[in-house]
């Protein structure tokens, strides 16, 4: 199956939940192409507000009578088989196609595309490596999992050689892809609801790694043990990047600001190539880093545009997020959403001046909070106070097996002060009550819990 998107013939294409962060940015790119563009979404959003500014046809809700006969219908996973527009193209024997597979026909018209993949730090890996290939003057095409302020949103169309994309790896779903550049940041326990275990987990990163062409190259991280057993069997070219001295490209003499900033000497083997001070915090962001100053060396980009770039790197919004001060406490958003994403985000914590660390954490979807539910309760111990949401169950229904007054009650056995709260205008209101001067709240979930310190923030306790 393969779809000419770059010729003389402007397709009519149809988007069943065009609002999403991924389905939008494809929308948008395949707009600016020429494309008819329709889509619907159960929300109305600045996402969709957009589209319908550039052009597209935006429909509120899902109904047979949106698919006004287009060549193509294109579906996020978080849409059901019997949505009614699916039900419509497929009996007017409309052809369609699902996210991954159109994103993967898409990067088949990039000569150099990047695909960034892991468990965790693909959107801040992504925009690192956008931002420098976009500095450098190459024009790329960008898709990006979160909004970057630097490109005004989540994506960019440029020339037509070279993409940077996410790879999710949910489903398998970026076994649908074309990379010329495979970045692999690490494996972990995620996506239970699919993946058996460990090992089904690593042989799918095993087939991506495999997609990259001979004369392509994979970027892997030295640090994970379990992605370097997959790249010692690969034929195209691999550059390593980690904190272990054994890494290509590797980070000595690390330090930290006083605002939890790292700071680290830049080698490339023995060679050093220059010192790097980054404006976001964790020491996780070093290995981000490397990740994309690696795919940029294998772009042939200078290392003071790499260096300038990452200096002024200030974040993608829900990745250790500041978004105001409230009675003296300052109150941050991370989209961290699994245990060792929390684990990194409070580590980077520890490094921002503060008192008390004050962790508001929304669970997201119940079967994560199941399968992890051990090692979520163990993730919190750099939290002085930890209050536990409503889990948000995204495309998932609560069977009833887990709660998230379970996890609290969990987290407190193991000595922290862990409560569960429902309502973010009571939580937001017991925050208002308890916050000192020098206190550090964070928001912490891939639902919309940032929400809570919105409402802080506004006083609007409702």
């Amino acid at each position: 199956m393969q779809f000419d998107l770059f010729g003389d013939k402007k397709l009519y294409i149809h988007f069943v939940g065009i609002g999403g962060i991924s389905m939008s940015g494809i929308a948008h790119i395949l707009l600016k192409r020429g494309h008819r563009i329709s889509g619907s979404d159960r929300s109305v959003s600045p996402i969709t507000d957009k589209l319908k500014a550039e052009g597209a046809e935006f429909y509120h809700g899902h109904s047979q009578e949106h698919v006004k006969n287009p060549d193509l219908v294109v579906y996020t996973s978080a849409v059901d088989e019997n949505n009614p527009e699916l039900e419509a193209a497929r009996k007017k024997g409309i052809q369609t196609v699902d996210r991954a597979d159109m994103l993967g026909q898409l990067m088949r018209h990039y000569e150099y595309s990047v695909a960034v993949a892991g468990a965790h730090g693909k959107t801040t890996t992504t925009s690192m490596t956008s931002l420098i290939i976009e500095n450098s003057g190459l024009d790329p095409t960008l898709l990006i999992g979160g909004e970057l302020e630097q490109i005004g949103g989540n994506v960019k169309v440029g020339a037509n050689r070279y993409l940077v994309t996410e790879a999710c790896e949910y489903k398998e779903n970026f076994l649908k892809f074309y990379p010329h550049i495979a970045v692999i940041l690490n494996i972990d326990k995620d996506h239970l609801d699919y993946f058996r275990d460990l090992d089904h987990i690593k042989s799918a990163f095993e087939k991506f790694a495999n997609l990259a062409p001979e004369h392509g190259w994979v970027v892997a991280c030295r640090d994970d043990p379990v992605l370097m057993e997959i790249v010692s069997n690969l034929t195209c070219n691999v550059i390593t990047f980690g904190l272990n001295g054994d890494a290509r490209i590797n980070a000595r003499n690390l330090s930290f600001d006083d605002k939890g900033c790292p700071a680290f000497d830049l080698y490339d083997g023995s060679s050093f190539l220059q010192r790097i001070q980054l404006a976001i915090p964790g020491r996780h962001n070093v290995l981000n880093a490397l990740a994309a100053v690696s795919t940029a060396l294998i772009l042939g980009i200078d290392t003071d545009t790499i260096r300038t770039t990452l200096e002024t790197f200030s974040g993608t919004h829900r990745r250790f997020e500041i978004k105001g001060k409230y009675g003296g406490a300052t109150v941050v958003d991370d989209y961290a959403h699994h245990p060792a994403e929390i684990r990194a985000t409070l580590a980077a914590a520890r490094n921002y001046p503060h008192n008390k660390t004050w962790c508001v954490f929304q669970p997201h979807t119940y079967t994560r909070t199941k399968f992890l539910f051990e090692d979520f309760a163990g993730s919190f111990n750099d939290a002085d106070r930890v209050i536990i949401t409503d889990i948000y169950a995204a495309r998932e229904k609560d069977t009833g097996e887990v709660r998230s007054a379970h996890l609290a009650e969990e987290i407190s056995k193991r000595g922290q002060n862990a409560v569960y709260m429902a309502g973010f205008g009571n939580i937001a209101r017991y925050l208002s009550e308890n916050l000192k001067d020098g206190d550090l709240l964070l928001t912490i979930g891939a639902g919309n819990v940032y929400r809570i310190g919105e409402i802080l923030l506004e006083e609007d306790f409702g």
